[in-house]
């Protein structure tokens, strides 16, 4: 990920973009989500869940029959959102590229790992070669690979683009 963002004066009474470091430790804290795919027809489908910012990208993982998996199907364009409620306070992260399947029994073991250590048990995931829980409620693991993240500073009010 590129470390020096680009501020647009067009949005912003910042006078400087929003440092990466910044933006990444918000990722990394966050605790909720929202996913955005794109079904089929190409109605938006939003919802909260968990998830990892680790190694410059966001992991996720959904049941194979859940809209998110089904419109991943289709399209693996999506958006990740954070933030607060406050218009004048905090950052807003939003992050913007394509969702690919994470396999391999070593890679999905540190990425358990990873839930387990962010979560706590609530999040705690065996895995094989191809997914979280196989012998449960099978969930497939996804790796958004980012194009472009968006930061906007709220105090002062600032927005800053990171591209790849």
């Amino acid at each position: 990920m590129t470390i020096t963002g680009v501020l647009d004066s067009r949005f912003s009474s910042a006078t400087e973009p929003t440092a990466w470091p910044e933006v990444e430790a918000a990722l990394a804290g966050a605790t909720l989500y929202r996913l955005t795919t794109v079904r089929a027809d190409g109605r938006p489908h939003v919802t909260p869940l968990v998830g990892l910012w680790v190694d410059d990208g966001f992991v996720f993982c959904t049941g194979p029959d859940e809209q998110k998996a089904r419109n991943l199907a289709h399209g693996a364009h999506v958006a990740v959102t954070i933030g607060s409620e406050a218009w004048d306070a905090g950052l807003d992260v939003v992050v913007e590229g394509a969702a690919v399947r994470a396999t391999g029994g070593e890679e999905l073991r540190r990425l358990a790992d990873a839930y387990r250590e962010k979560y706590g048990t609530a999040w705690d995931f065996e895995s094989d070669d191809e997914a979280f829980d196989p012998h449960g409620q099978r969930a497939l693991v996804y790796r958004v690979v980012v194009d472009k993240v968006l930061a906007f500073a709220k105090s002062p009010h600032g927005q800053t683009t990171f591209r790849r």
